[in-house]
């Protein structure tokens, strides 16, 4: 009889971590989605198609070296992970498959990498993003996880980050802030006396999908990284953590909606749903201990933080067409200094460390990849390739070949 029940719960948590992947990888649909609608016309299907073929590379290499890197023989306690058999074997007394927890933090990566996406769209040559996602999602996102998730220096410091507002999407924005440095504004969105103009997005109904689809998907992001389903104390933590997260993404929303009222008189769609994932980026650090009142002041707090975010970004010139370093970086910044409010756990000066030595890693590691990048294949195309659209320069094929009339529209 308890064996029956010990390969019940088994199965049971078995079942909840691949549900939950299988969440996190639909956040897919809602990265390609969301982009796809804030980009032009004319690069629709080259930003369809490299998020697709990111998750795939994602995939791949987390199968043949991250994953590894990550967790499997790994030396505990320090800053370089070792780099053992890249089949982890399974303990008895495991609470879920090994092949389950795979599917479960390869998903994970493929988030960070759909960060990096957005921030460089509309000017960047495909290739070279597709080979920066070899690097990305194969060492330098599985290094830093290793830090925290896979018991690192940074893991016995007392560092956390429940779900990865630091290690994912922290990362992916550190990431994205890198390559945008180096790559440089699209053509005609600054004006050479300081003028700020704006390029909008060719189809918010899908945007605004994408933003619907994140949000789903979060639950599985937020609620299975709790790990366990088939206890009483577990099932309440992951009813809790839903709740908290549905909370936060709601007043990350609102508080956007009114800023917008506040500075422009209108209500800016783009800034809503960018307001909903900052909530979510924000309450990513800590869903589970704070109340439901907390947590919806600090989806407020990270709607409010978006707004402000994007429009600085602005004003130095730096261009994140979809507001991806503002959303996953500064309000993941946000949500891990404000963990220790609810998490006693936690201290502001531990979540200090880790945000830097997370940050910091990514976005130098990441600098020298792009910079090798740039000086070999090359990371930006011409600007003629740019005026006509990356859909003909990369793919060939137009996303709406019956609205496209005259090109470089």
């Amino acid at each position: 009889m308890e064996n029956t029940v010990i390969e019940l719960k088994f199965s049971l948590d078995t079942f909840y971590f691949l549900i939950s992947g299988v969440l996190v990888m639909w956040m897919a649909a809602g990265f390609a989605m969301l982009e796809a609608g804030l980009v032009r016309s004319k690069n629709t299907t080259e930003i369809l198609t490299k998020n697709i073929c990111l998750y795939a590379i994602a995939c791949t290499m987390y199968l043949f070296i991250g994953y590894n890197i990550m967790y499997v023989d790994n030396a505990e306690g320090g800053f370089v992970p070792s780099f053992g058999a890249l089949i982890g074997v399974q303990a008895d007394d495991a609470n879920h498959s090994l092949q389950s927890d795979f599917f479960f933090q390869v998903v994970f990566v493929a988030t960070a990498m759909s960060i990096v996406s957005g921030a460089v769209a509309e000017r960047m040559k495909l290739w070279a993003f597709l080979a920066f996602s070899v690097a990305m999602t194969g060492i330098i996102y599985p290094i830093e996880g290793f830090w925290t998730w896979g018991g690192g220096f940074l893991s016995k410091l007392g560092f956390v980050d429940f779900a990865g507002s630091a290690i994912v999407h922290g990362a992916g924005a550190a990431a994205a802030l890198a390559g945008v440095l180096l790559l440089g504004a699209r053509k005609g969105k600054y004006g050479k006396n300081g003028e700020i103009y704006p390029i909008p997005g060719s189809n918010l109904p899908l945007a605004t999908l994408g933003t619907f689809i994140l949000w789903m998907g979060w639950f599985g992001f937020n609620g299975g990284s709790q790990l366990l389903l088939s206890d009483k104390a577990n099932a309440i933590a992951v009813s809790q953590i839903m709740l908290n997260t549905n909370a936060a993404a709601a007043t990350g929303a609102i508080a956007a909606l009114v800023v917008c009222k506040l500075m422009w008189g209108k209500a800016d769609l783009t800034m809503i749903l960018n307001g909903a994932l900052a909530g979510l980026v924000v309450i990513t650090a800590e869903p589970a201990s704070p109340t439901p009142m907390f947590s919806a002041l600090l989806g407020a707090l990270g709607g409010s933080l978006v707004v402000l975010s994007i429009i600085y970004f602005d004003k130095v010139k730096i261009d994140d067409p979809v507001g991806a370093i503002s959303v996953h970086g500064v309000c993941g910044a946000l949500g891990i200094m404000m963990v220790p409010f609810s998490n006693t756990d936690a201290t502001f000066v531990n979540q200090a460390i880790g945000l830097v030595c997370i940050l910091g890693f990514v976005f130098v590691a990441s600098l020298i990849v792009w910079a090798v990048l740039k000086k070999t294949l090359g990371i930006r195309v011409g600007e003629e390739e740019e005026i006509n659209g990356m859909d003909q320069h990369d793919c060939g094929i137009d996303a709406y070949p019956e609205f496209v009339t005259v090109r470089g529209n």
